[in-house]
């Protein structure tokens, strides 16, 4: 198979852990007989730096054009401690997800063998667990109308989401269930907001046509309790923008490290794959970032394509490096600490 691959290395450690994803994609290309072309491009705090916006005009062309978009992490401490910048990286973001359509945000949370002692949780409450949130993309609060009056000491942020929007979410989260264990969880705040009405009784509607999906409806706080008390009770999980960004989060660090969860966000024409963590900027140049998230974005990448054999190459290798201890600084736990660039090319000699 031929790929074309726009390639967004962002800020931060994002091109340092990208190096690795596609040092790792091109084993697997060289092993299974494919070709990738990779195309690079700019975004965040280094397209502001450059051409003084976060999202250039050239590189959605870039991205609009590719099979998938590979993407690192955006965003500067230059940016975040500075409240009134007119431009930022993370409107840069916001705008390629509303350009490209990417409207489900895919974020599974896995535990590995070898890892369960190093989660913050029991190991008997997070053993099995293995979970998908599927995350609405381009609506509501952070894409509804915001504003300040009063002279600047009353903020709005309006909280908008259409029928339309949630039913192509639920699609997706329906028709995963189907592929895993038939079990789809509803999160909203149904009790307080008109949003979450909508979304819940727009998703009850849908229940007919999915006769072997179970569904259920939970409050976004008694799912936030939950997922550190039972996480391993649920398994696909639907929900808006704004819980979606907060309980994603919250359910990364069971796996023991946010340096090992990968994502996807799917549109109708591209879908674009991405480590869930951010760009530590704290740790940019040092060679001690964990890129296996991004190698296993890039396996779920593979994956998108039915490259499944490829997908499970990918995972394989992360698995033996995890059992091997040829891991970065944040799982190393006393022992020996390898670098970014070290993990990488073991993963690709593995392969």
């Amino acid at each position: 198979m031929k790929l074309n691959i726009a390639l967004l290395a962002g800020d931060g450690i994002g091109p340092e852990v990208i190096d690795q994803a596609v040092k790792v994609s091109d084993a697997i290309a060289q092993k299974f007989g494919h070709e990738i072309t990779w195309k690079p491009a700019l975004t965040g705090a280094a397209a502001i730096d450059a051409v003084g916006e976060p999202y250039p005009d050239a590189t959605h062309e870039i991205c609009k054009n590719a099979d998938a978009v590979l993407f690192g992490a955006i965003g500067h401490p230059k940016y975040d401690n500075d409240p009134s910048a007119p431009v930022r990286p993370e409107q840069g973001l916001l705008k390629m997800r509303k350009a490209l359509g990417l409207f489900a945000n895919v974020r599974p949370t896995f535990t590995f063998p070898s890892l369960l002692d190093k989660s913050p949780l029991k190991r008997e409450r997070i053993e099995g667990t293995d979970l998908v949130f599927l995350r609405e993309l381009t609506g509501g609060i952070y894409f509804g109308e915001k504003g300040r009056k009063d002279n600047g000491d009353t903020a709005f942020d309006n909280c908008v989401y259409t029928r339309a929007e949630v039913q192509r979410l639920a699609k997706k989260g329906f028709e995963l269930a189907m592929t895993r264990s038939k079990k789809l969880c509803c999160v909203d705040k149904a009790n307080v907001m008109e949003t979450s009405r909508l979304w819940r009784e727009t998703v009850q509607a849908m229940e007919k046509d999915y006769p072997e999906v179970t569904v259920s409806y939970e409050f976004v706080d008694a799912v936030a309790m939950r997922l550190v008390q039972w996480p391993n009770s649920y398994d696909v999980l639907i929900t808006e923008n704004l819980f979606g960004d907060i309980l994603t989060d919250e359910a990364s660090v069971i796996s023991g490290s946010m340096g090992l969860m990968p994502s996807a966000s799917m549109g109708a024409e591209v879908s674009l794959f991405e480590p869930i963590h951010g760009s530590y900027p704290q740790a940019t140049g040092l060679n001690i970032a964990n890129p296996m998230a991004t190698v296993l974005s890039a396996a779920m990448m593979f994956e998108n394509f039915g490259l499944v054999e490829e997908g499970k190459a990918m995972r394989d290798a992360v698995n033996k490096a995890l059992e091997a201890g040829v891991v970065t600084e944040d799982l190393a736990d006393g022992g020996k600490a390898y670098g970014t660039k070290e993990v990488g090319d073991w993963l690709a000699a593995n392969i």
